[in-house]
């Protein structure tokens, strides 16, 4: 594992996101707050949408916010539980998320006596790459088909 120094930004990042799940996480509805930073230091925070059909996670909500405002490239980002629960680890669908669409960032984890940033890359290792299992669109468009695999060694169902 490739453990980063924490730094001051980094306190501060989960110090937002502390201060969210106090203001915000007060019910069964939202237990969980987030905060990511930005290379220059902008903040996007979000909570949970705890609901049967298995609402987004804070950190989902997060990436939203940055999205909304335009930002593509998030730095940082910790969750944060209510009552005190402390820094949380993503869940493995957010672990996901958070590698397809910023494979750069970095994680806060740990106990908060001994947080720890950690590379998502750290957290996913032996990941699905969503963007090399994306279909080539503009083949689908030129042909109307969905191409099909090669398969070595295989002949055309015309020749059963």
């Amino acid at each position: 594992m490739t453990t980063t120094t924490m730094l001051d930004t980094d306190r501060a990042l989960v110090q937002a996101a502390t201060a969210v799940a106090k203001l915000r996480c007060r019910s069964d509805n939202h237990s969980v707050a987030a905060a990511a930073r930005t290379a220059d230091g902008r903040v996007f925070t979000g909570v949970n949408l705890a609901h049967f059909t298995g609402g987004p996670c804070a950190e989902l909500v997060a990436l939203g916010a940055a999205a909304t405002q335009g930002e593509a490239e998030l730095e940082t980002i910790v969750a944060v539980g209510d009552r005190g629960r402390g820094v949380l680890p993503p869940c493995g669908r957010c672990r996901q998320v958070l590698l397809d669409y910023h494979p750069g960032i970095q994680v806060i984890v740990g106990p908060i006596d001994a947080l720890r940033k950690l590379p998502v890359t750290d957290l996913l290792p032996d990941s699905y790459v969503w963007a090399d299992q994306r279909l080539d669109a503009s083949a689908i468009v030129r042909t109307g088909q969905w191409p099909m695999p090669t398969v070595p060694a295989s002949r055309a169902a015309s020749e059963d």
